[in-house]
């Protein structure tokens, strides 16, 4: 029961701390948690380093731009790849983008005389058969994406905490 507690509070404080990110263009941020056998990764991105604009889509040719971020944000095992010894296997995938259907109005934010800025939103959860020989992760966003040029981001898990900033000379995040 305490360990449930605990683990309420850390997504909390990361939930937080990700609802509160800083819209920087060319930056990302990844929080990762940890828990037992689960493998949490949430994931925000300006818009604008996924498809090179933050507004409705002009032309077919923006239209499909969406739809390919979409669908590469959808490819979870492509994009993460969790110690192999740990074996892990993604659960679930959520991936909003804006303008492409539903809340167009998701991801987007703006205070009053600054234009709007809107953000992909993506969350992953994997189950690991070997949790103990969880010690890494590497992701493959950056060629994904190439305007993302740094990822910020936060980990917890039972090892403790940590911080780390990826780029695309340095994709990995270890713990």
């Amino acid at each position: 029961m305490k360990r449930f507690f605990l683990l309420a509070a850390l997504l909390s404080a990361v939930g937080l701390a990700h609802a509160q990110h800083r819209h920087v263009h060319g930056e990302g941020q990844l929080d990762v948690a940890i828990d037992r056998d689960t493998l949490s990764l949430d994931l925000a991105l300006p818009l604008d380093a996924a498809v090179g604009f933050e507004r409705p889509p002009k032309n077919d040719k923006e239209k499909a731009a969406l739809a390919a971020a979409e669908k590469a944000l959808k490819d979870t095992a492509a994009l993460w790849q969790p110690s192999p010894a740990a074996n892990c296997t993604a659960q679930s995938v959520e991936v909003r983008v804006p303008f492409t259907g539903g809340d167009d109005k998701h991801g987007q934010h703006a205070h009053e005389g600054e234009t709007h800025h809107a953000d992909v939103e993506a969350r992953y959860v994997f189950r690991c058969a070997n949790p103990a020989e969880l010690k890494s992760l590497e992701t493959t966003l950056f060629k994904s994406f190439p305007r993302l040029y740094r990822l910020e981001t936060q980990r917890a898990g039972p090892s403790g905490q940590g911080a780390a900033r990826l780029t695309p000379k340095k994709p990995s995040l270890n713990w």
